[in-house]
């Protein structure tokens, strides 16, 4: 039996945000599962987040976010959109720095967002998603590009500017003639990336500009296809990467007005966005000189296979653009727990031995059923001191090429539902959630009450504790349940594992250093390791999991679904694709699952060896 789970779909759902961000439930009776007890497949980005990676607070910004967007584009167009500049800073702004993987000595981005006007946080919630990606790479320092100095860009590798506020009408420029400048004169890369890049052409001069880059910014504009929401794709090195934004929610893609005859450089056209109704194309990314410009923010409505692959991989030529293709997989085995059946983890321990794959184990150290669900009506706790026969398996399984993962301490929170059952696997852990009744989605409430550094600590000591009194090593991994926690408990997780293998929630708040809003946040996977703002190395899950029946609104996801995934993340150069699969499931699924992926010429490793 399994529970179907649900998350604020962020991406939708990203177990959480997010992507950006966030996820899901109900229970459904599986007759190729286990029977003994149900258990929740961890959200995969499917049923993870928003739709929008976002929460659903920003979700709904978002949607206003697109309408005012595309309203003053059209001022724009018809040239009665007046922009005021951008007026000096009245303080210094110290900016946010975070040290992240080791990488080529020296190597730093700098990553500029907006925060003005109504929908600012949103700025924040996007530079955190691009700073999260650019900690793959070495440090990286966040600020508003308000804060901008003259000079700033000489001083990084590459630079980012996120464009979410569109500047003009009553809403002055909060971009610096600084950074215009700046971004002509450097040679330095700059990727820019959705609004404003017509503000820059006006102030350093429309002919410069195109004389310079190749194309001109102020006769180009946002659309969204002959319909609402009509741009569904975009090519990226020969991958079809999707784009699916909900009607009302799509504040379009900027159609660059390129330049040409003599005098005017050659733009690179990077990535094509198709219209899915009528078929016409348009540049989605383009290159001229030092600037790459992306015609929108591609943080929205991520899935598995979407066009913010192509952004994840650009980053390369901006910093290590001497990076080696290699395409490496990762599978990890989910909610073990001390009830888990040992013939089934042999089974499984045995197929992936027997191909040399090396993998991961998440083990839950503590089963609790507090209200009987599964025991009629009798309370029920079992440790891993008190499962001999699942430790040896996992011994075996450690002995034969397995990984030991934290996953939790009892996958369940208190003696209530959350959203489901109470139940370890069943439930989140350091998150309240509810099932909607009108939807049968799950929405995120939030961190409990108790939340604080002690608590999440308490619980995470009291999982490492009942590994020891197994007689099993330290777990030097973790995976928090169903990727929902705050930033609180991510940061003790860090302080207490060399690395989270996860998805994972990013609230606004976090760059400025103010109190982190658990209503406003961004649900991200990764397609590698990065060094992440709450300064924890977090492996990548970005192919999701195998799911024989739809639930909660989502289809089934098997195993062609999983493949055609990682053969969208072959679009980045070093990238992983990583997946996760429930023992209680025959092991035939997987085989195919694995067969296929090697076969589009991955290599799958051991946990430990994505960060490298």
């Amino acid at each position: 039996m399994r529970k179907r789970t649900g998350r604020p779909r962020i991406s939708r759902i990203s177990a959480v945000v997010m992507l950006l961000a966030a996820l899901l439930g109900g229970v459904i009776i599986s007759t190729t599962a286990r029977a003994a007890r149900t258990a929740i497949s961890e959200p995969g980005s499917r049923d993870r987040v928003n739709p929008t990676s976002l929460s659903p607070k920003s979700a709904k910004d978002l949607g206003a976010w697109a309408k005012s967007r595309l309203a003053m584009d059209q001022l724009r167009r018809a040239g009665s959109l007046v922009v005021q500049p951008a007026p000096q800073p009245k303080t210094a702004v110290t900016p946010a720095a975070f040290t992240q993987l080791a990488a080529p000595a020296g190597t730093s981005a700098l990553v500029l967002y907006d925060t003005a006007g109504p929908y600012g946080h949103l700025g924040q919630l996007y530079a955190m998603a691009t700073a999260n990606l650019a900690g793959h790479f070495g440090t990286v320092t966040a600020k508003p590009v308000s804060a901008y100095t003259a000079g700033l860009v000489e001083q990084y590798t590459a630079t980012v500017y996120l464009g979410s506020t569109y500047y003009g009408g009553t809403l002055p420029d909060a971009v610096p003639a600084a950074f215009y400048q700046d971004v002509l004169a450097t040679s330095h890369p700059v990727t820019w990336i959705g609004d404003n890049i017509w503000n820059m052409a006006n102030a350093v001069g429309v002919t410069g500009f195109g004389q310079k880059y190749g194309w001109d910014p102020t006769n180009s504009y946002y659309d969204t296809g002959n319909g609402v929401g009509d741009i569904t794709e975009v090519t990226y090195k020969a991958r079809q990467l999707t784009r699916r934004i909900p009607a009302g929610q799509d504040g379009g893609v900027l159609h660059p007005s390129l330049l040409t005859g003599p005098g005017y450089p050659q733009v690179t056209q990077l990535a094509t966005a198709k219209d899915g109704t009528s078929g016409a194309t348009s540049p989605w990314a383009i290159r001229s000189a030092n600037l790459t410009y992306l015609g929108e923010v591609p943080f929205s409505y991520v899935s598995e296979s979407d066009r913010v692959i192509a952004f994840e991989d650009l980053l390369f030529d901006a910093l290590a653009p001497a990076t080696a293709e290699r395409h490496r997989a990762f599978v990890r085995l989910e909610d073990i727990s001390p009830t888990a059946d040992p013939a089934q983890l042999r089974a499984i321990a045995d197929y992936l031995y027997s191909q040399r794959i090396p993998y991961g184990i998440n083990v839950i150290p503590v089963y609790t059923d507090p209200k009987g669900a599964y025991n009629n009506g009798v309370a029920k706790t079992v440790t891993l001191a008190q499962a001999p026969a699942v430790v040896t398996q996992l011994k075996y399984m450690l002995a034969h090429g397995a990984v030991l993962m934290n996953h939790g301490y009892t996958h369940q929170y208190s003696n209530v539902n959350n959203p489901y059952t109470g139940v370890s696997g069943d439930d989140f852990e350091f998150f309240r959630a509810h099932v909607d009744t009108a939807t049968d989605n799950v929405v995120y409430d939030g961190a409990p009450a108790e939340d604080s550094t002690a608590w999440a600590q308490t619980r995470v000591t009291q999982g490492l504790a009942a590994f020891a009194a197994a007689g099993l090593p330290k777990p030097t991994l973790w995976t928090t349940p169903h990727y929902a926690a705050s930033a609180t408990d991510y940061r003790v997780f860090g302080q207490n594992f060399s690395a989270r293998l996860e998805r994972s929630l990013y609230f606004a708040g976090t760059l400025s250093g103010t109190t982190a809003d658990p209503s406003r946040y961004i649900g991200q996977f990764f397609p590698y390791a990065v060094k992440d703002v709450y300064g924890t190395t977090v492996l990548p899950e970005n192919i999701g999991n195998y799911e024989p029946e739809p639930y909660n609104n989502h289809p089934a996801r098997l195993p062609a679904d999983l493949i055609s995934s990682a053969k969208a993340n072959l679009a980045v150069r070093d990238g992983v694709a990583s997946f996760f699969y429930h023992p209680y499931y025959p092991v035939a699924p997987l085989q195919q699952t694995i067969d296929g992926i090697r076969a589009l010429g991955y290599t799958f490793v051991g946990p430990t060896d994505l960060a490298q």
